[in-house]
């Protein structure tokens, strides 16, 4: 019994790791579209959410399946809920790809007002927060998952840089507000994908710890 048990496991992390895999592929084509201002690799990017969602349900299946079919010990049920929660992150991500595809399209007709520099920066910090966080899953490595967390701050750093060119160039020029706008709100997907990557970070170390972020800074709390 345990040892189909682990079988199903290593297929649950195997699941993970395409999904991860589609998530940043999904980012990577999004960029690409961006930068090129490419309306049919947009398009392509948006319809790719659908398989990242049926990614998601396939795994959900598989870990209710595990819940249900077997008997799972503490670390087992804090690893399969983690799970659980992680895909949803990780859905979302796929969903933010999607958003900045569907803006990409929008603003194919005009040439950008500014050079794109630091959104690629901000796609490819959280192309590697996302690989980094599902192999500390994978890896139960404790350490990994932690260096993901640290990593955001790099990420919103550049989101707070794009921020304040934005504000410039509408300073400059009031006609280029509706495209600084729509760059804004593309860095804004960007930032909130490293936030779901932080996420799936801390429920990692849920799953090695049992401890979720909340609970160590209620215990960290001064009585």
């Amino acid at each position: 019994m345990r040892n189909k048990f682990e079988e199903q496991l290593s297929l649950l992390n195997r699941l993970l790791i395409e999904m991860g895999n589609c998530i940043e592929h999904a980012i990577s084509i999004s960029v690409k579209a961006l930068i090129e201002q490419d309306v049919e690799l947009a398009r392509q990017a948006v319809a790719y959410d659908d398989e990242i969602d049926d990614k998601e349900q396939e795994i959900e299946s598989l870990c209710l399946k595990l819940l249900l079919q077997q008997q799972p010990i503490a670390g087992d049920l804090r690893l399969i809920s983690a799970a659980l929660k992680m895909i949803t992150d990780m859905e979302r991500i796929g969903d933010q790809s999607s958003d900045i595809s569907e803006l990409t399209i929008l603003m194919a007709s005009k040439p950008y007002v500014k050079k794109l520099v630091h959104i690629p920066q901000m796609a490819e910090a959280s192309i590697k927060m996302v690989n980094q966080a599902v192999n500390a899953f994978v890896q139960r490595d404790e350490a990994l998952a932690y260096a993901v967390i640290a990593y955001d701050d790099i990420v919103d750093d550049l989101f707070m840089t794009i921020r304040a060119d934005i504000i410039d160039l509408i300073r400059q020029n009031a006609d280029n507000a509706d495209q600084a706008f729509d760059l804004m709100m593309i860095a804004k997907y960007f930032e909130r994908i490293g936030d779901h990557a932080t996420n799936i970070a801390e429920w990692v170390l849920f799953s090695i710890t049992g401890s979720h972020r909340s609970q160590r800074h209620l215990r960290d709390m001064p009585e």
